[in-house]
This record gives structure tokens, sequence and C-alpha cells, in this order.
């Protein structure tokens, strides 16, 4: 495993760690979750006005284009053509389902599954797929109120996935690596786990604690905990840890105001980023 530096507020790699004990032998999730009461207290708040494209989660209505133009660039990497219909979406804190919902109406989507700790957002999230037909059809869009560590672990490649998403998440979580293992199996081979998350840079405090909470109020106070930001370079060192996975991706963004966000080159090693990896094909 690539060296994790140390930082101010805390040592990254005890964030970074390998868990005690690795749950790939069981056939089902352990009962705990790796997102702390207080996370999910805080967002149970903005659940009412997860929908609203000017409330809390503007940013993340803004974002949306730019996670498909992710996943789509990931699967355009592969050396082999990636399908073009049938594709299986677990949505890892999916939240109100800004994400998971457009990705059900993709043409190529066979079936996405949301899944979030928080019971209140996930009701909103429900409510809102509500209002859209095609998403009423059977097996098309699934919301499950589980943390990744409560879900049944696949038993077949038929019950994994193709895409494995963790949009604002990795932020969000005290002990990542941990977490990370138990997304692991859930991937089918030939599969990607895309993430978009911050890095850990006097850049990126200044600009999601001052500007964005303090100063603008873009996003609500306390949305953030700058020790929790993992760096490009640590996500990519821990993957390179793991056997079976390759292809590594990044692509930096900014949000510009009034433009909203932009791909920015290089932008993955002082802010805002999106992170894909590839498991193996079988």
């Amino acid at each position: 495993m690539a060296t994790i530096r140390p930082t101010s507020l805390r040592n990254l790699s005890v964030l970074l760690r390998k868990p005690r004990s690795h749950r790939a032998n069981s056939t089902s999730s352990s009962s705990s979750s790796s997102v702390s009461q207080t996370e999910i207290n805080h967002f149970n708040a903005l659940a009412s006005t997860w929908w609203d494209p000017h409330g809390s989660s503007r940013l993340l209505h803004l974002m949306n284009p730019l996670r498909h133009d992710f996943i789509r660039s990931c699967l355009a990497s592969q050396a082999t053509p990636a399908p073009s219909h049938g594709l299986r979406y677990l949505d890892v804190g999916c939240g109100g389902g800004i994400f998971a919902e457009s990705a059900a109406r993709l043409k190529g989507t066979k079936s996405v599954t949301g899944i979030d700790p928080s019971r209140e957002v996930l009701n909103v999230a429900k409510a809102h797929a509500k209002r859209d037909p095609l998403l009423q059809e059977e097996g098309r869009l699934r919301y499950l109120d589980k943390s990744i560590e409560q879900l049944p672990l696949p038993q077949t490649v038929e019950e994994q996935y193709d895409i494995l998403s963790l949009f604002e998440v990795v932020e969000h979580i005290s002990h990542p690596s941990p977490f990370l293992e138990s997304c692991l199996p859930f991937v089918k081979p030939g599969g990607w786990l895309v993430l978009s998350t911050i890095a850990r840079t006097w850049t990126s405090w200044l600009t999601t604690k001052v500007v964005a909470e303090d100063l603008a109020r873009i996003v609500p106070r306390g949305t953030h905990d700058w020790g929790k930001y993992v760096n490009e370079e640590e996500l990519r060192g821990w993957f390179a840890g793991k056997e079976g996975w390759g292809g590594a991706r990044s692509m930096g963004v900014l949000y510009v105001p009034g433009l909203g966000w932009r791909e920015v080159r290089g932008g993955e090693k002082w802010g805002n980023y999106f992170f894909g990896v590839r498991k193996d094909p079988g």
C-alpha cells in the first residue's frame, strides 16, 4: 500500500487502514454501518429540500451530468466494448435519488438499486420516483434502507453490479478502508467502482469550508469535515494494493458560479474529483 502522509487534523494511515476482519467469506453483511449517526442526522435535516434545484442540494443537481460523463469515459476506456444494454447499478449513499433516478432512465439500464442509511431521505427518494411512470416498472428502480455493510453479499455474478457508485460519500466516512472493502464484492468482473470526493488540501479547505459553507452559504454548515477528505493518490495507492483491480482513472472538477461544474485538468490534486477503477474481467 502506498505511504499515506499525516495531516494536521488526522493521520490518514489510520483512515485507510485495513479492517481487522474481511467479510468476503460471509454470505451476509455486518449489521453495523460506516456512516455515523451524526452524518445521518445532518442529511435527515436536508431531506425536505433534496429535490429543490435551488436548495441545499443544488450543487449535486448541477454535478449530476458530469457523473454520467465520467462513467461513459470509464466504459469507453475498456479494451473491449462495454455492454450497451442490461447494465445494473448499485448507488451507495444514494440520498434523495438524484443520480439513481437519472441512471434508471438511461436506455441501457436494466436496474438501479439505491441504498442509504437515512430513512427520511429515502422516503423523499421514493416519493419523487412515483412521479415518473417509467420508474415504476418492475425492477427498474428500488430503494433500500440499508448501508453497504447491511446488504447481503452477492452469491453469483448475476447478483453483482456493472456500476457501483459512491458519489459524494467517501468524505463522510470516518474509516474509508473497511467501507471500500465492503463495496468490492458487489462489483462484477469487468465492472466499475466510480466515486466523486474531495482532495485534502488547503485549497479545498478554503473553497469547501470557508467559502462554500461560511461565506457564500452554498451548502449548509457542517456538511464537510476536511479531516475526512481523501487524496486521489491515496485512493490510487489503496487500489493498487488490491489484486484484481486496475485501470484507475480520475477527473478533476471545479464549481464555477454562474456556469456550474467544469472539468479542470489536474484538479484532482487539489479539489473535487471523480475516480474510477475496474475489476479485472473474469
